[in-house]
């Protein structure tokens, strides 16, 4: 999932700083994420980083379904 918060975040510029201030979520939680340390994420904190990207959440979940659950 952070490859495509990365991938997301960096096209529209923004740092991780700036996308958790933006997103209204904790920057270590997203540096976690970055590090591996964090796995995984509520879904209310997905919601909050797709908005902030201007995405949906659902291409979130379905992205990460598919890269780790799909044969």
């Amino acid at each position: 999932m952070w490859e495509k918060i990365e991938e997301l975040a960096n096209i529209r510029g923004m740092t991780i700083y700036a996308l958790a201030k933006k997103a209204g979520i904790n920057y270590t939680m997203l540096a976690e994420l970055k590090s591996g340390k964090k796995k995984d994420m509520m879904f209310s904190n997905v919601v909050k980083i797709a908005d902030a990207l201007d995405v949906s959440a659902e291409g979130f979940r379905k992205g990460f379904y598919e890269r780790n659950y799909q044969r």
